[in-house]
């Protein structure tokens, strides 16, 4: 998916019309992927599994400016089970 499809989730989820806050969801986005990929995930933009993790971080990014709550629990599962996912298939190999 592109950052623009991200994009169109994103709002989605956070319930934010088309046009607003445009440049600040953009750049959550791209944090979102630089902190997944820091924690040794290698993201890959055609699969739904990753394009969804990256909106629900991104999600995450935007909704704990104004609470400063931990990550959530589904969050933290699903960076788990996806950095196993990719360091199973490694040791295959």
């Amino acid at each position: 998916m592109t950052d623009s499809d991200l994009l169109t989730m994103l709002r989605a989820d956070l319930q934010n019309p088309p046009g607003l806050l445009n440049d600040y969801l953009d750049f959550l986005i791209k944090s979102a992927k630089e902190q997944i990929e820091e924690k040794g995930i290698t993201l890959d933009s055609s699969a739904v599994k990753d394009s969804h993790l990256v909106v629900m971080y991104a999600s995450w990014l935007y909704r704990k400016r104004n609470t400063n709550d931990g990550m959530p629990r589904m969050l933290q599962y699903a960076l788990h089970s996806r950095l196993i996912d990719e360091k199973g298939e490694v040791n295959k190999a």
